[in-house]
């Protein structure tokens, strides 16, 4: 039967005792009995539940030394008081002191079915924003996400809807987006967040090494293999294991892999027992896998098993009101890494960085904070920190827009006299309105 919560039913009645005792272990819930108030009380010590059923006027101990001895131990611990017509008043007093409700006597079990799941659901809910809260504690410090992009919240909020899950998660963009950044975010807002999580670049092994970083193998299994080697797979038990750049996964490989979708169990080289390993499994590539997958060096039945769900990142020049908040971001981190006191960048500067098309993405620009933090004898980064290939990139586009306009007026200018300064006519032969002839004019400085 699906466990469904944990009770402590205290009841002097012998036979309303094991009547309650079988109707509750019949709704599927844990059940402990007992048969006085200083019986319970030990219990209480020793172990927590989510509900006590108990009755109200017990002798030594009553029902009222119950619910304080419970509330101070486990202030979660919903009590449910049980008690006969006359002392109705008492329950309501009960109450009063944190009882969640009563049950008259001679109660209805349909009643007490009722009153049991609705206390056992509240306890639920506050254990499930307890380790919500806890999770988010957890999680602070570890892996910071940081943008204001719309595109960009609603893939944050996608992580935390998929993360209590365990289906397979495919995140895909350009190299530097952040895509392990995702992953570990997705992680440390799991129920495995407790656990491990180990990644591997699928594109820096040859296919013999990375066969021996993901599956293992068994002291004697080849030349030089002195000792057992736990692979990644068998180290991820209980976590989470990112595999990036996954397109470049030889095509052997996947096919091992596969199987451990299939079947959660490895079988390490040179072992003959496989091994099993709850594993959740994200992986990332940059490439287009649909692609791999029609010239033939990707499976398509494993792109189905680790594409559940997936999640592209777009590039930071698709989200450039984010280049304030990294800039911040990384000023901070790097001057207190480097034991510098930059406490911010000028507008000139960042109007570069804001122009710079970022083809290495948020790696890129943490790469370049750094080097800028570095070099930096101010307080404040300015144009002349920055790496010259972005401040080129500024003067060649500057360059280029001078050229233009220069351009723009020379032909104006030119038609301009051949027309006899006759702006309509100077108009028509430009192929433009009168209006647009009159604010590229004055735009150029051209002028009687």
């Amino acid at each position: 039967m699906v466990y469904k919560g944990k009770i402590l039913i205290v009841e002097d009645e012998k036979t309303a005792l094991k009547n309650l005792e079988h109707v509750m272990k019949k709704e599927g819930y844990e059940v402990t009995g007992t048969l006085s108030g200083p019986n319970a009380l030990k219990i209480l010590e020793t172990q927590e539940f989510d509900v006590v059923l108990t009755d109200l006027r017990m002798e030594k101990v009553d029902g009222v030394e119950v619910l304080e001895k419970c509330k101070n131990l486990y202030p979660d611990t919903e009590v449910i008081m049980i008690t006969a017509y006359a002392t109705i008043p008492s329950a309501v007093e009960t109450m009063k002191k944190g009882a969640y409700d009563y049950i008259a006597k001679p109660f209805k079990l349909d009643v007490v079915r009722k009153v049991v799941r609705e206390a056992i659901e509240k306890v639920r809910l506050k254990k499930e924003n307890t380790q919500l809260r806890e999770q988010i504690e957890r999680f602070k410090g570890k892996v910071k996400i940081i943008t204001q992009n719309p595109v960009m919240q609603g893939l944050l909020e996608t992580s935390r809807q998929i993360a209590p899950t365990d289906c397979n998660i495919l995140i895909t963009g350009e190299s530097g987006t952040g895509k392990e950044l995702f992953a570990r975010y997705i992680h440390f807002m799991s129920h495995r967040a407790e656990g491990p999580f180990f990644a591997i670049n699928c594109g820096a092994f040859t296919e013999e090494l990375l066969s021996n970083e993901l599956f293992g193998h068994e002291k004697g299994a080849f030349t030089g293999a002195v000792s057992d080697k736990k692979g990644l797979i068998l180290m991820a038990d209980g976590g989470t294991l990112f595999l990036d750049e996954i397109g470049d996964m030889p095509p052997a490989l996947q096919a091992k892999l596969l199987k451990v979708l299939e079947s959660g169990e490895v079988l390490p080289l040179g072992d003959t027992k496989p091994k099993h390993s709850d594993i959740r499994l994200i992986s990332a590539t940059n490439q287009n896998i649909e692609e791999k997958i029609k010239n033939g060096t990707f499976r398509e039945d494993l792109y189905y098993r680790i594409n559940v769900i997936e999640v592209t990142i777009p590039p930071l020049r698709q989200r450039k009101e984010d280049i304030p908040l990294l800039v911040d971001h990384f000023i901070k981190k790097f001057s207190a890494q480097n034991q510098k006191n930059i406490k911010g960048i000028t507008e000139e500067a960042m109007q570069v960085l804001m122009k710079y098309s970022w083809p290495g993405n948020v790696r890129e620009l943490s790469n370049v904070i750094e080097r800028a933090v570095v070099i930096s004898t101010g307080e404040m980064i300015d144009v002349k920190s920055l790496p010259p290939k972005i401040t080129f990139q500024e003067q060649a586009a500057q360059s280029l827009k001078e050229k233009m306009n220069e351009y723009e007026k020379n032909i104006i200018l030119t038609t301009y006299e051949a027309n006899n300064r006759n702006k309509e006519a100077t108009a028509r032969a430009l192929g433009i309105d009168l209006a647009t002839l009159y604010r590229k004019m004055k735009k150029l400085g051209i002028g009687d």
